[in-house]
Order: C-alpha cells, then sequence, then structure tokens
C-alpha cells in the first residue's frame, strides 16, 4: 500500500431511511480502498480506532459508524429496535460511498454483513472480514456478555467504579482503563451517575429474536460469493471450532486464521496483531486498484 500521513477523523451524521441519526466518522476521505468498519453489539466505533488509523496511513479511506442506539447515534424512541434496522443502516453507509467498500465487521456487525451480502444485496460490498463471528455461536458466550450488560442498570458513581468492573469482566486486560478512555462510552444522567452508552432497549426484541436468525444466517453465508477473512480468537467462548468448521463448510472459499491469545472482543486483545492481518487482507485490493489504474 502507499504511505500517506495519519490524518484526524471527521465526524458527521447521517440520516438512515427512517431518519435516525448515525454518527459516522472517516479517516483519510480520499484514500482508496475504502474500508467500512460496523462493530459488536454494545461497542461504538471507538472498537476500531486503532485499526482505522493505521489503514488510514497506509493509504485507506476508513470509515467506521456508531450503530443506533449506540455511543453518539441516536436512540430510537419508544425503543422497538429490529434486525432489519440495523441491516439497513450498514447497507445506506454502503451505498454512499463512492467505491463499494471492504466490509470488516464483529460479531453483530458482521452477521450485519452476512445477510446484506448473502441474501439482499450481493454487490453491496466487495470483500468481508468477520471478526469472531459465525452464522452459528456458542450461547454461553453471548449469555455472559449479555450478562455484563444488564449487570448495572443504575449506572456507577465514578469512572473508577467502572474502570473496575470492565477489569473484573476482562481480567486477561493488564491494567486499567482511564477516565479519557471511560468518556465515549458513558453518559451522566440526571442523577450523576454513569450509564453505558447503550440504549438499555437494545436488550429487549433486538436479543430475544437473535437466535432465531440463524437458519437465515445459514442460507445466507452458503451464498456469499465475495472474498471472505474469518479472524477468530483462541480464546473466544463465542466462536468455537465447531462453529468455524460449519462455516467453512458453507464459505469453503473463505479463509481462515485464529490470533491465538485473543477472545471475543479481537481487535482489542490482539490489536497489532489483528491490524498486521486486516492491513494484509485488504493490502490486495489495493494493490489491484494501482493495477487497474496503470494505462495499458
Amino acid at each position: 500500500m502507499v504511505d500517506h500521513p495519519r490524518l484526524e477523523p471527521s465526524v458527521t451524521h447521517i440520516a438512515a431511511a427512517d431518519g435516525l441519526g448515525l454518527a459516522v466518522e472517516v479517516r483519510h476521505p480520499s484514500g482508496s480502498p475504502t474500508v467500512l468498519f460496523a462493530h459488536g453489539f454494545g461497542q461504538t466505533r471507538g472498537a476500531w480506532h486503532g485499526t482505522a488509523a493505521a489503514l488510514a496511513s497506509l493509504g485507506c479511506r476508513c470509515v467506521s459508524y456508531d450503530s443506533r442506539g449506540h455511543g453518539e447515534s441516536d436512540r430510537l424512541a419508544g425503543g422497538d429496535y429490529h434486525m432489519e434496522q440495523f441491516v439497513g443502516d450498514l447497507r445506506l453507509l454502503a451505498h454512499a460511498e463512492v467505491r463499494k467498500p471492504i466490509l470488516v465487521g464483529a460479531s453483530m456487525g458482521g452477521l450485519l454483513g452476512l445477510i446484506i451480502a448473502g441474501e439482499i444485496d450481493p454487490q453491496a460490498f466487495r470483500a468481508m472480514v468477520l471478526v469472531d463471528i459465525t452464522p452459528r455461536w456458542e450461547t454461553a458466550g453471548v449469555e455472559r456478555i449479555l450478562a455484563f450488560m444488564q449487570a448495572h442498570p443504575d449506572g456507577f458513581a465514578s469512572y473508577a467504579e467502572a474502570a473496575e468492573e470492565i477489569a473484573l469482566y476482562m481480567p486477561h486486560r493488564a491494567g486499567r482503563k482511564s477516565e479519557d478512555q471511560l468518556r465515549p462510552l458513558l453518559r451522566e444522567g440526571a442523577d450523576g451517575r454513569l450509564r453505558w452508552h447503550w440504549d438499555p432497549a437494545l436488550l429487549g426484541g433486538l436479543i430475544s429474536e437473535s437466535e432465531r436468525y440463524q437458519p437465515r444466517l445459514m442460507a445466507a453465508a452458503a451464498k456469499v460469493q465475495l472474498p471472505v477473512l474469518l479472524l477468530s480468537g483462541g480464546r473466544s467462548d463465542v466462536v468455537s471450532r465447531d462453529n468455524v468448521d460449519e462455516f467453512l463448510k458453507l464459505v469453503p472459499h473463505a479463509e481462515h486464521l485464529e490470533l491465538p491469545r485473543a477472545t471475543h472482543m479481537v481487535a482489542g486483545d490482539a490489536n497489532d496483531a489483528f491490524t498486521r492481518e486486516i492491513a494484509r487482507f485488504v493490502g490486495q485490493f489495493s494493490a489491484q486498484d494501482r493495477s487497474d489504474a496503470v494505462p495499458v
């Protein structure tokens, strides 16, 4: 890839089909190829900061966003969230790009990509990276995540208290998050308590309907034709080796790499290795773009 200076991100709000505002962050607006990042349930676009900054410095246009009900994106009045809304948002952002993007989707973001690429709109993406997610997953691992998300409905008295809870949830990570790192993840309520950035209503309908999507996701995966890289965490309790093997039978042309030290939170657990593999995969499309630009 071609070296470019690291550019500061710009953030705008884009209206979804129903008018809800999505916070969208762009690095290196004139870069190529375009990489579109879709985070997991309960995360924000901040999950991609390190990788997006590195890819932008290598010449890529990097686009990340907060899913509806997450981070700085709007919350849905009434809280009636459903998978189709999230699918529509991602598809809208893909088609907003001049160049067909390469999707990097973690967990929920990867599932949305599978539905789009295999069922709704096979031409939406140029290629796809699935980050520790397959059409079928381990229920116990997901339940552990949800238990953490539901554990503190009254929030925290301080950033230090929140940092303590995160450290207990992820004991494999050294150190604790600072107040600056936690600010984007917490909101201060009228009562002075700090609560997570996501809309509590997300834990209702969207989650209750998630497992019934598995047959649909399996069928969609079997129809995916574009280049696919599956990056799994060797210590993940959400995606097992059986899940990976099943996925590779559905998508036999997919490449699979396991990052041994990573849990389900692959991007944060093994950021250097994760970024290196993303850059390698994306790099083949950068080389292709340069080749296409050379006059014959």
